[in-house]
């Protein structure tokens, strides 16, 4: 016996066979979390013009003008693309690129390479005496691409931090951290991760270790805030970079990834001080004073 024949639009047992039309990923915006995203958007610290952070092949991460630019415009050694949510150096042969902020950054001295993108630092520079003259933005003494200079404080702009038996680079100050966790209004959270009502870590020196095979430089010491000595809950909290009152809270988000980077001796030799940061201290020649590169 043959079976009749059904509709193109049906299945055998009646059911639809219509496939839907695919629509892009999106993140509800009544969700707890917006992390399911390419690039976390922030604002630079040094002129106040926003920025998209993104990770590279590496690891590292970087930030990237949040426009893309005409790739004929731009030098070839600033030219990046994002693939996949991963920043890769030089163009993917399309016509259009992605630029580092660094570049553009009226803060920073401008390239000597890239003299065509002196309109786009102008007005970059004009947005930023904008927000400054109406007082909505507050330049950063530390750089998060550079260690700081300034002899105003004894702190290191980029602190290198100790938990959970590893060692990770810190984006800002440690009293500076910010929570990543999500309010009820959906924005970040303004708490810093360090609580004056819970005991934080201790400034000390220790020999530079060595990382990815790397030989040891026992000779040489450098300051690490260690969180060693606390509980390992706490530690726990640190890492994942929550305040005290929306680590306790399992229902907020995280509207930002945590800031921590894996620190690398030999990557991050202008990050090492071999002084410790004591407060009180009058500014010395090793203060602020980086540790350079061996040749």
């Amino acid at each position: 016996m043959c079976p009749s024949p059904h509709s193109s639009a049906r299945r055998w047992d009646g059911s639809c066979a219509n496939v839907p039309k695919r629509r892009p990923l999106r993140v509800d915006p009544s969700g707890i979390s917006r992390l399911l995203r390419c690039g976390q958007t922030s604002s630079c610290r040094e002129c106040g013009n926003p920025i998209e952070w993104y990770v590279r092949s590496d690891e590292r991460r970087i930030r990237l003008h949040p426009q893309e630019l005409p790739a004929e415009q731009v030098p070839e050694d600033c030219r990046w693309h994002v693939s996949s949510g991963v920043a890769h150096p030089s163009g993917d042969g399309s016509r259009w690129c992605r630029l580092p902020h660094a570049v553009l950054c009226p803060a920073r001295p401008a390239p000597q390479s890239a003299p065509q993108l002196s309109g786009l630092r102008r007005s970059l520079a004009l947005r930023t005496r904008r927000l400054l003259d109406a007082g909505a933005f507050a330049p950063s003494a530390g750089t998060p691409d550079g260690p700081s200079t300034g002899p105003a404080a004894c702190r290191p702009a980029r602190p290198i931090v100790q938990l959970l038996y590893v060692r990770y680079l810190a984006s800002r100050p440690v009293d500076e951290i910010q929570c990543v966790a999500q309010t009820r209004h959906r924005h970040r959270c303004t708490t810093a991760v360090l609580s004056p009502d819970t005991a934080g870590g201790l400034w000390t020196l220790v020999p530079v270790s060595a990382a990815r095979g790397q030989l040891a430089l026992p000779s040489d010491v450098m300051a690490v805030y260690s969180l060693s000595s606390l509980p390992y809950q706490e530690q726990l909290r640190w890492r994942a970079q929550r305040c005290v009152q929306h680590d306790a809270s399992r229902t907020a988000g995280d509207l930002a990834v945590a800031e921590w980077e894996p620190f690398d001796p030999l990557r991050h030799h202008e990050y090492i001080h071999t002084r410790l940061p004591l407060h009180g201290r009058p500014p010395g020649p090793g203060c602020h004073a980086p540790r350079r590169a061996r040749s």
